[in-house]
């Protein structure tokens, strides 16, 4: 596709998951961060205020949603949860399951997303998050209840989804398909979340070829949205990427 400056590059955030530097440090170089440490554990409604106050005004906070309401209590991640499961409820986590404990889980997280002024949420599922009849009917049921204020929701489905069967219920529940550009196509939604996890593995260093493959897909696409790196050399990696964008914007 060719462009002009009539017909300029959509708009595109790049940001890192998690802060690879001290946040004052990452806030000369980004526009945009999605906070990890929400979907451990919550951090105290003083630290959210505070992480806003400290940021520029302009600075956009996406965040992860706590991993009660996605992964069930066996999974490996709650190890680096502070507050002890509930053992006599521990059938009641995550997976969306309409129980007290789930919904709870939401509340507590939207608190905090409001607390630090966050725009884009997003629901990663594990892979044992399978399309399962009872899955659906409790995502539907989940999504359908809450109340979403004027958050955007991204879901990023791990394992065998069928492509027709996101579209579906990313249409009815007005959500935006999270993925992994090197692992599968984004699907649906008014704008992209791209979340780069390193093609191989988390120490994966994205090469030069690899780089220019995503601005193609990206421009392929021809729409706005957020490119997230999650990978150990998130930092360099990021900042190569945001170069190479620059260079594409002045030359269309």
């Amino acid at each position: 596709m060719s462009r002009t400056h009539e017909n300029p590059l959509p708009l595109i955030k790049v940001g890192c998951c998690g802060f690879p530097e001290a946040r004052t440090l990452y806030y000369r170089h980004y526009s945009v961060v999605e906070i990890q440490q929400t979907f451990y554990q919550l951090p105290r409604i003083e630290t959210a205020h505070k992480w806003r106050r400290e940021a520029p005004a302009n600075f956009e906070f996406n965040m992860k949603v706590w991993q009660v309401i996605t992964h069930q209590a066996s999974s490996p991640t709650y190890r680096r949860m502070r507050v002890p499961i509930d053992s006599m409820h521990k059938n009641d986590y995550g997976f969306f399951k309409p129980s007290r404990v789930v919904f709870h889980a939401w509340e507590e997280t939207r608190k905090i997303a409001q607390a630090i002024g966050a725009k884009v949420l997003i629901f990663q599922c594990p892979g044992s998050f399978t399309p399962s009849e009872t899955n659906i009917k409790n995502m539907l049921k989940f999504f359908k209840s809450i109340d979403r204020g004027s958050f955007k929701f991204v879901w990023e489905p791990r394992g065998k989804w069928d492509k027709s069967l996101i579209k579906e219920l990313c249409s009815e529940l007005d959500l935006i398909h999270g993925n992994d550009p090197f692992k599968s196509s984004h699907i649906a939604g008014e704008f992209f979340y791209f979340r780069l996890h390193g093609k191989m593995n988390y120490r994966y260093q994205y090469l030069d070829e690899d780089l220019q493959k995503l601005m193609d897909r990206i421009l392929a696409l021809d729409k706005a949205g957020y490119v997230m790196f999650n990978n150990s050399n998130m930092k360099n990696d990021s900042l190569r990427f945001i170069k190479m964008l620059e260079h594409q914007s002045s030359i269309c």
